[in-house]
């Protein structure tokens, strides 16, 4: 009778994969064979596997790659190497890649079982993983970090925190430049008056004049008061106008006047009226671009870039994602979990390596994931597919057939253990035939 252990076997080589095989089924533990490590993802994907054995120099993508691609997304699968390379280098390598235990070739069948055996056995956790210390928080107002590009983004606000500077906040989606907008108003001595924040990607185009500036009673269909505008509501504080690239050339000429005169118009009215409001702009998009295509206005773009501040993306401060990282443990734990929530030293390493197309938006969510996910304590487990190891295959070229057929034949051997009759029938053809193709 089987063991209930499913062994992986991943090696190019069909005699070591059948020596293997042979060996293990002996041993009455129940094998799944691959040529390739494309081959044992395929399986990995679909199968419970309890051990994997595996060959280091294979072609295309190599055993090394497989061990850390599995270290992150199958870290409870124990991983057994043989190598031909039996020295001390390259047995740390190996160790450090997340291989739990190796062999050298060639080796007995006694020496592989007793390999099998301390690697299922070093799978049973012994002792609780180790945790993150909880780092010295780094930051300015809600903003986190400590990098260099963090605190050139620090300096510029603290030299504009104190006046009424009209300022242009550039970054990619996610990098925190409303973060850097209220950070600006509420460290400064205009904290205690009002911070109105406007998404103008958010407001319909027809809606956002009105929305904007107000309007008076019958201006339009539907209004039927008069009522005050953002700009309004954010007098002697600050207006943050996040998307600005998508107001309206109407809307821009508006602003424009705004910055100009300080005054403002409802929509209706032929009545300025005064106001004393600092303008924060964000965009994430190039305004040069919309001015060449004539879509913004060129003197609206230099009335908003009196001072300009470029957010940096996350992948230009990497140093600031334990930083960042706690803070979301802290906030998440606390909402999700009623206490504090901490991550494994794997774990973050993942997060850390990770290029962040998404910014800190896409950081925060992964994290928010993990903490609903974890009980107490993130390991690589709780983290999304697209944040680890990733095998890059290289392109397969375009093969003969009969390399094709060859290549599947000795796909079904292996899998049939050598069982030419079962092959035979897998194949649907007989005996014979099988003999003359392996000729």
């Amino acid at each position: 009778m089987l063991k209930k252990e499913n062994i992986l076997l991943v090696d190019d080589d069909i005699q070591i994969l059948e020596l293997l095989q042979r060996h293990l089924t002996s041993m009455q533990y129940h094998t799944y064979s691959a040529v390739s490590v494309k081959e044992a993802l395929y399986i990995l994907k679909d199968t419970a596997i309890d051990l994997l054995i595996t060959d280091i120099n294979m072609p295309d993508i190599n055993g090394i790659q497989l061990i850390k691609y599995m270290a992150e997304h199958y870290p409870d699968i124990p991983k057994l190497v043989v190598t031909g390379f039996p020295s001390i280098d390259d047995a740390m390598s190996v160790i450090k890649s997340g291989a739990t235990e190796y062999i050298t070739k060639p080796f007995t069948k006694t020496e592989l079982a007793e390999a099998v055996k301390k690697s299922l056995e070093g799978a049973k956790p012994k002792n609780p993983i180790k945790k993150v210390a909880p780092r010295e928080q780094h930051g300015y107002g809600e903003m986190i970090g400590a990098s260099a590009a963090f605190k050139n983004v620090v300096e510029i606000i603290e030299r504009v925190k104190d006046n009424h500077a009209t300022i242009l906040v550039q970054g990619e989606s996610g990098t925190g430049k409303e973060l850097v907008a209220r950070s600006i108003h509420y460290s400064g001595k205009f904290a205690r008056a009002p911070f109105i924040a406007v998404n103008c990607g958010a407001i319909p185009e027809n809606l956002l004049e009105a929305e904007l500036f107000g309007y008076t009673k019958g201006a339009f269909t539907g209004a039927y008061e008069t009522r005050n505008g953002f700009f309004q509501a954010a007098n002697n504080g600050t207006i943050f106008l996040d998307e600005i690239g998508n107001a309206s050339m109407a809307v821009q000429g508006k602003l424009l006047r705004v910055l100009q005169e300080k005054e403002v118009t409802k929509v209706g009215s032929q009545k300025p009226e005064k106001l004393n409001v600092r303008v924060i702009a964000a965009t994430n998009t190039s305004l040069d671009e919309l001015i060449e295509k004539k879509h913004f206005r060129e003197d609206l773009y230099y009335r908003l870039t009196v001072v300009s501040i470029t957010v940096p993306p996350l992948r230009d401060r990497m140093s600031d994602i334990p930083f960042l990282v706690d803070r979301f443990l802290q906030k998440y734990g606390v909402e999700y979990k009623d206490r504090l929530v901490v991550i494994t030293p794997d774990a973050l390493e993942i997060l850390k390596r990770y290029a962040w197309p998404g910014n800190i938006r896409e950081l925060e969510n992964v994290v928010q994931r993990a903490v609903i996910m974890s009980d107490g304590q993130v390991t690589a487990k709780h983290l999304p597919e697209q944040v680890k190891f990733r095998i890059d295959f290289p392109e397969q070229p375009l093969k003969p057939l009969r390399q094709m057929e060859k290549e599947y034949i000795e796909k079904v051997l292996i899998a049939t253990g050598n069982n030419k009759t079962k092959a035979a029938q897998i194949l649907e053809i007989d005996r014979k035939t099988l003999r003359e193709k392996l000729k």
